[in-house]
Protein backbone atom coordinates (compact mmCIF):
# COMPACT_ATOMS: atom_id res chain seq x y z
CA UNK A 1 0.00 0.00 0.00
CA UNK A 2 1.68 3.39 -0.73
CA UNK A 3 1.93 6.00 1.19
CA UNK A 4 -0.57 8.64 1.82
CA UNK A 5 0.15 12.55 0.68
CA UNK A 6 -0.90 14.73 3.31
CA UNK A 7 -2.24 18.23 1.68
CA UNK A 8 -0.23 20.61 2.08
CA UNK A 9 -2.50 23.65 2.19
CA UNK A 10 -4.10 21.75 5.83
CA UNK A 11 -0.56 21.16 7.41
CA UNK A 12 -0.03 25.26 6.94
CA UNK A 13 -3.38 26.19 8.51
CA UNK A 14 -4.05 23.85 11.40
CA UNK A 15 -2.19 22.51 14.76
CA UNK A 16 -3.33 19.20 17.12
CA UNK A 17 -3.52 19.58 20.72
CA UNK A 18 -2.38 17.56 23.11
CA UNK A 19 -6.13 15.52 22.76
CA UNK A 20 -6.23 15.25 19.62
CA UNK A 21 -8.64 18.20 19.11
CA UNK A 22 -7.67 20.34 16.11
CA UNK A 23 -7.51 24.14 16.41
CA UNK A 24 -7.26 26.84 13.48
CA UNK A 25 -7.10 30.39 13.29
CA UNK A 26 -10.56 32.32 13.03
CA UNK A 27 -11.48 33.83 9.50
CA UNK A 28 -12.61 37.09 8.97
CA UNK A 29 -9.52 39.00 10.61
CA UNK A 30 -7.70 40.27 7.77
CA UNK A 31 -9.37 43.54 6.14
CA UNK A 32 -12.49 45.54 6.36
CA UNK A 33 -13.06 44.89 9.84
CA UNK A 34 -14.62 48.72 10.07
CA UNK A 35 -17.52 46.78 9.29
CA UNK A 36 -17.71 44.43 12.41
CA UNK A 37 -17.87 45.86 15.99
CA UNK A 38 -15.83 45.74 18.82
CA UNK A 39 -17.32 42.55 20.44
CA UNK A 40 -16.61 40.91 16.89
CA UNK A 41 -12.77 41.25 16.72
CA UNK A 42 -12.23 41.10 20.15
CA UNK A 43 -13.73 37.13 20.28
CA UNK A 44 -12.46 36.46 17.19
CA UNK A 45 -8.89 37.00 18.32
CA UNK A 46 -6.68 33.92 18.72
CA UNK A 47 -7.68 30.18 17.73
CA UNK A 48 -10.66 28.61 18.28
CA UNK A 49 -10.98 24.69 18.06
CA UNK A 50 -13.17 22.92 15.35
CA UNK A 51 -15.97 21.53 15.29
CA UNK A 52 -16.63 17.98 15.54
CA UNK A 53 -17.87 17.39 11.89
CA UNK A 54 -15.14 19.63 10.35
CA UNK A 55 -12.33 17.70 12.47
CA UNK A 56 -13.12 14.30 10.58
CA UNK A 57 -12.83 16.37 7.33
CA UNK A 58 -9.29 17.87 8.52
CA UNK A 59 -8.25 14.25 9.51
CA UNK A 60 -8.49 13.17 6.14
CA UNK A 61 -6.66 15.71 5.07
CA UNK A 62 -3.73 14.75 7.62
CA UNK A 63 -3.74 11.28 7.40
CA UNK A 64 -0.55 10.72 9.65
CA UNK A 65 -1.28 13.49 11.81
CA UNK A 66 1.25 17.10 11.83
CA UNK A 67 4.23 15.41 13.81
Amino acid sequence: MPKLKTKSGAKKRFKLTATGKIKAGVAGKRHRLLSHNAKYIRQNRGTKVMTASDTKIIKIFLPYGLG
